[in-house]
Order: structure tokens, then C-alpha cells, then sequence
């Protein structure tokens, strides 16, 4: 099942941490919003905001 990016709320550089909002995807009409499990820094952004997404695609790399 495809996923849209719906919006990414960090960016490349940006300090994350555990349990912040990082980005909001939706499914058939479900907005899930992704959460850091820990701190960290974010090295990548691979998506953006109407981006659709397949299974196993990457949205955020860390470092």
C-alpha cells in the first residue's frame, strides 16, 4: 500500500528527541505521525512533503 508524505517537520542538522514528531504520513485517509525513538541528529532528508512512498523506502537517515 503507497504512502503519502504528508509533512516533514525536521531538518538536515536538526537535534531530535525521543518522542518528537518527525514527519506525517497518511494511508487511506490515516495520518500516522513518525516519532524519534531516541536522540539523535538528522543526516538526511529523503523525502518530502507529497512524496509518495513504497515499502521500505527511506524518509530520514541519522547519524
Amino acid at each position: 500500500m503507497p504512502w503519502l508524505v504528508v509533512k516533514i517537520n525536521v531538518g538536515v542538522g536538526d537535534e531530535v528527541q525521543e518522542g518528537q514528531a518527525l514527519a506525517t504520513v497518511e494511508a487511506m485517509k490515516m495520518e500516522n505521525i513518525l516519532k524519534a525513538e531516541r536522540r539523535g541528529v538528522v543526516k538526511a532528508v529523503k523525502a518530502s512533503a507529497g512524496s509518495s512512498l513504497k515499502v521500505d523506502d527511506v524518509i530520514l537517515e541519522f547519524e
